[in-house]
């Protein structure tokens, strides 16, 4: 077995989905993991990229259909999490008015952030490096407040968190250990972006959203197939099991190989 078939086996991607059975599955995924964790809904932060408008668009179906069903309250809550002025937050609430999100909130991690990334250079100071935090430092802390405001806002009103890391994410290790990787479920893990751009198109997610560039949003102008140096087509493609240029397939097999920490339980003795 090559380490293609190695990798796509154990990332459970299929070389082509029907988008109508794979959201009814997912929605099924979610609906069972609420009523087995007794949870009163689910919670999921919403970027203003396609891969959260894709996962708040099943929460929202799973948590409606559950509160038919039971003739319980279900919800689905929506948090957008800006660091100071997000160009595109926009994009955020088009996502949410497009499912018709009830529950929602912003959450602003500019000041949270800063005093961590300012402690932290404190702490360099006091060990004799003179420095300021580098900015992928910097993008990890955002990362992981981001999560703790979530996990926060979710104890309290017994939500899980809904995480959007996927198949095309998790073969470049393209995600941050214990920021948007630390969640309860994520019901988009076996899809390559390509399939989640097939099922955003049924579900109804805004046009302005699927079109646009996909960004971590870590820092001013970043996007993710620049800093990866591969296109999310030849990314799906590798993961549909098809032949791509040598140069993609090396690029995607080193990252997958050094990021495999990412993807593994911690290790221990």
């Amino acid at each position: 077995m090559s380490l293609q078939q190695e990798i796509i086996a154990k990332l459970g991607v299929k070389p082509q989905i029907d988008p109508d059975e794979e959201i009814a599955r997912r929605v099924a995924f979610l609906k069972d993991y609420v009523r087995k964790a007794g949870a009163t809904g689910l919670l999921i932060a919403i970027s203003g990229g396609i891969d959260s408008a894709v996962a708040t668009g099943l929460c929202k179906r799973a948590t409606d259909e559950l509160s038919q069903e039971t003739g319980k309250e279900y919800i689905t809550l929506g948090v957008f999490q800006p660091y100071g002025e997000q160009e595109d937050i926009a994009h955020s609430y088009e996502v949410a008015e497009a499912f018709a999100l009830t529950r929602k909130v912003e959450t602003n991690i500019e000041e949270a952030v800063d005093e961590i990334a300012l402690e932290t250079e404190y702490a360099f100071k006091s060990l004799g490096i003179h420095r300021h935090i580098s900015r992928g430092g910097k993008g990890n802390v955002k990362a992981r407040t981001r999560m703790v405001v979530q996990y926060a806002l979710a104890f309290d009103m017994n939500l899980l968190v809904v995480g959007t890391d996927h198949a095309s994410e998790a073969l470049t290790g393209f995600y941050t250990k214990w920021g948007d990787g630390a969640v309860d479920i994520t019901p988009l893990s076996t899809l390559n972006k390509r399939q989640i751009r097939q099922i955003a198109a049924r579900l109804g997610v805004p046009a302005s959203v699927i079109r646009k560039a996909p960004t971590a949003g870590l820092w001013e102008g970043q996007t993710d197939e620049a800093e990866l140096g591969v296109s999310y087509d030849a990314n799906s493609d590798y993961l549909e099991g098809k032949e791509i240029d040598p140069a993609a397939r090396e690029n995607l097999e080193q990252r997958y190989l050094r990021t495999e920490h990412k993807r593994s339980p911690i290790p221990g003795i």
